[in-house]
């Protein structure tokens, strides 16, 4: 009897043990591999052609996402907002947004800012509705919200591929209670409470590779300190990603070293997930600017920018993403469009990437 007993109790446990490991293989599953990924964030797309801004490839209007996909582009990444009150990068906006990149075959990186506006080093404010919670209760909030976003997602049919947690989180986020330095462990729990929240939110769809934003991409000391800080509280993320903007991060080399650096001591890929540079004078009034802030220098830059990535010796390295091709207003300058919405030469930079073998008849597959 006792060896019954046994038997079936340690039967139990091997099914139990079994169980749960199959949990964790499809925790992390089928998670999209990416060769390389040339993305844009189009956040502000839609806005501006439901107000009838028309863009124009070679002086022949086309929708926005289809003149990027023509043009070698594969990733969209898109902001969303708690409760905006003025911009529009909400829910509904993001999920009908979605809906027309994956039309297109893009595959779509979601950028939670975890606040009502704009999330960045100098700004990290809590979402009106959050206002005055503990750490803990904010924390729940972090998951809730993640989880039931997620859910929307994933019920429309535009689940991410990438998740990234938090806007540019060198100073941390959700200030006061998860700034940084002095608040990492708050920070930390807030971080894994937006990741538990993607994994509870995705059912059984397969999980979305996790990232985490570093703004300053020519850092190469922060940069270091901060991962290493953030992987010793053991939280599952799988992305290093960067910013990279000359005028407010340092040179070329200095990217580099950093590129090199963070390949060396952390086992994740890296991705520059924000990048831009103005085709008209805007940034070096008072400078010397590394390339002419000319339609010619903006190809330079992204060219030397994509060139810089690509001679990193490793497979970590796994793409570019360009800030706001398709704003309009004041940041312009920084887009692939004139005045006029026309597609400046920019837009041509990996149109090599698009280029296959020849069929039968001569004509690209």
């Amino acid at each position: 009897m006792t060896c019954k007993y046994f038997k079936n109790g340690l039967l139990f446990l091997l099914l139990m043990t079994s169980s749960a490991f199959a949990q964790e293989v499809q925790k992390i599953k089928q998670q999209v591999d990416i060769n390389y990924a040339i993305g844009a964030d189009l956040s502000f797309l839609k806005m501006a052609e439901d107000e009838g801004v028309e863009f124009m490839d070679e002086g022949v209007v086309k929708p926005g996402l289809e003149i990027f996909s023509d043009h070698g582009y594969n990733w969209i990444r898109l902001r969303l907002f708690h409760t905006p009150d003025e911009l529009p990068n909400d829910l509904d906006y993001t999920i009908e947004l979605a809906h027309e990149a994956k039309e297109y075959g893009f595959k779509f990186l979601l950028d939670y800012h975890y606040a009502d506006s704009w999330a960045d080093p100098g700004k990290q404010p809590i979402p009106a509705a959050w206002e005055g919670l503990t750490v803990d209760v904010l924390a729940d909030s972090v998951f809730e919200y993640t989880k039931n976003t997620i859910e929307a997602f994933r019920e429309a049919g535009v689940m991410p591929e990438m998740v990234q947690i938090g806007n540019e989180t060198r100073n941390g986020m959700l200030w006061p209670t998860g700034k940084l330095p002095e608040n990492w462990d708050n920070y930390a729990k807030l971080s894994k409470a937006g990741i538990d929240g993607v994994d509870a939110g995705r059912g059984q769809d397969a999980r979305p590779i996790i990232m985490i934003h570093y703004d300053q991409g020519a850092d190469k000391e922060g940069a270091r300190s901060f991962y290493e800080k953030f992987e010793s509280y053991n939280i599952p993320y799988d992305m290093i990603g960067l910013s990279y903007y000359p005028w407010w991060h340092g040179n070329l080399l200095e990217f580099r070293a950093n590129l090199l650096s963070l390949d060396r001591h952390f086992d994740k890929d890296i991705m520059l997930v924000e990048t831009a540079y103005n085709w008209r004078p805007s940034e070096y009034e008072n400078a010397r600017p590394p390339y002419p802030e000319t339609p010619e220098g903006q190809v330079e830059f992204l060219e030397s920018v994509n060139e810089t990535l690509l001679s990193i010796n490793s497979e970590k390295i796994k793409g570019i993403m360009w800030w706001e091709p398709a704003v309009m207003g004041g940041l312009r300058s920084r887009g692939f469009f004139d005045d006029d919405g026309n597609a400046l030469p920019v837009i041509n930079v990996f149109d090599k990437y698009r280029l296959g073998k020849l069929d039968n008849e001569g004509m690209p597959d």
